[in-house]
């Protein structure tokens, strides 16, 4: 009996640990089977993000193609200070710039009769730029004209020789004032030493240029005809050079020194050639100090030294020259010129010195902007005949407001020894740039 009940019970534990353990399996059999379903949803899943990035890829690349694309076929605009296009390939480059000087004039008369006026110095629109390594430049005057009276620097030039070569309308290289932009002349209108005076009529020539610099050093020269754009036709031949040195150029102080000589042909069908001073400002009234006919074939030769400086806020420069106009039946007439003039900018400032053509820039404009006290003396004279002298003295200030915006104002007190007149001029100038 108690055999069967020991038989018994064993085989009731056998069957419930058998119950049990089946059922263990079962459930986990239903977990397994869950993992996998979780597992076969998270590959769709994956399966359907590499198909979304797959297809991403694709985009990304087309657009990193676009723009490299863009990068080598697309021009480059920089609108800085103006509007410059440059051609993906830089071969070709496009500036647009310009200048309007608005002036207004008043007079103490004396004796000479001068009116008080208004009127647009200068109206310009400049186009310059590169094509196939060669610079190009257009620019013309509404102030002055239209078409040829207007041209200005119309040129094209190459760098050749170390140097430039500039093959067109452009100024000799004569006069470190005539040399100046107007933009950044001290006064509004140049002293005598310049196409104010002893190259009257004479600023701009039709020839070839070739211009060498370095950071201390410039030297040019050029050939041309005794013509502007609208002048006419004529066998008249010129040739000028300059050269200047600067033994001290850094950031606050720059020292120049400089010298240059002109010769000028009166051959067939030459205007007369004249150096003719307006003592009282533009405008006011004028004395010619020396002429060579057309009909002469004479000759002009003039010679210049020049000193400059620029040490922080303060700056001058000077020139002398000499000049000798050929007369037709009589001995040469000598002329001299000479100027010195200065500023002191009130509020800080330095007017840098441009060594690639050996002058001096507007000092750098700050949001507070520049007010510059300026001052010249400036005397003409004829040696040779009596009393044939004029000169002129100027008091000013300019008021720089930002770097395309200028304001000037002048005093010019002027004297012409051969008729005793001594007028002088209030003028005010606006000038804006870009």
């Amino acid at each position: 009996m108690r055999h069967s009940i020991l038989a018994a019970s064993v085989a009731l534990a056998v069957a419930s640990v058998s119950f049990s353990a089946a059922a263990q399996s079962q459930s986990r059999d239903a977990e397994v089977a869950a993992l996998r379903a979780q597992l076969a949803e998270l590959q769709a899943k994956v399966d359907a993000l590499e198909v979304r990035t797959d297809a991403q890829s694709d985009i990304n690349i087309g657009t990193q193609e676009s723009l490299d694309k863009m990068a080598t076929t697309a021009p480059v605009i920089d609108t800085k200070g103006g509007l410059k296009v440059t051609s993906a390939d830089k071969q070709f480059e496009f500036q647009a710039g310009g200048r309007i000087h608005f002036d207004a004039y008043a007079f103490d008369r004396d004796i000479a009769a001068s009116t008080g006026t208004t009127e647009f110095r200068r109206a310009r629109l400049t186009l310059q730029g590169k094509a196939y390594g060669w610079d190009y430049k257009f620019e013309q005057d509404f102030a002055a004209g239209t078409g040829l009276d207007g041209f200005r620097d119309v040129f094209i030039a190459k760098s050749a020789l170390g140097g430039k070569v500039t093959i067109g309308h452009f100024k000799p290289y004569r006069s470190m004032e005539e040399l100046t932009s107007s933009n950044e002349i001290l006064m509004m209108e140049r002293p005598f030493a310049s196409a104010t005076g002893l190259f009257n009529g004479r600023q701009f020539q039709q020839g070839v240029g070739y211009l060498r610099a370095d950071t201390n050093y410039t030297a040019g020269f050029s050939v041309f005809n005794l013509r502007s754009a609208s002048g006419t036709r004529n066998e008249g031949v010129g040739a000028a050079g300059r050269f200047t040195f600067a033994p001290i150029n850094t950031e606050a102080s720059t020292l120049h020194f400089g010298g240059w000589a002109s010769h000028e042909n009166v051959n067939q069908g030459s205007a007369d050639i004249a150096a003719t001073a307006n003592y009282a400002g533009r405008r006011g009234p004028s004395q010619t100090i020396a002429t060579t006919t057309s009909g002469s074939r004479n000759t002009v030769d003039a010679y210049g030294l020049e000193a400059a400086g620029s040490f922080g806020p303060l700056f001058f420069q000077s020139e002398y020259a000499i000049a000798s106009f050929g007369q037709p039946a009589a001995a040469d007439q000598d002329i001299t010129t000479w100027y010195v003039q200065g500023s002191w900018l009130l509020n800080g400032g330095h007017k840098a010195y441009k060594a690639g053509n050996g002058i001096f820039a507007s000092p750098k404009v700050t949001d507070r902007g520049l007010w510059e006290l300026t001052a010249r003396y400036d005397t003409i004279e004829n040696k040779d005949l009596v009393n044939r002298e004029a000169s002129s003295w100027i008091v000013g200030m300019n008021y720089y407001v930002n770097p395309n915006l200028r304001f000037m104002f002048n005093y010019t007190n002027g004297d012409n020894e051969v008729t005793g007149d001594k007028t002088g001029q209030y003028a005010l100038r606006t000038q804006f740039a870009f």
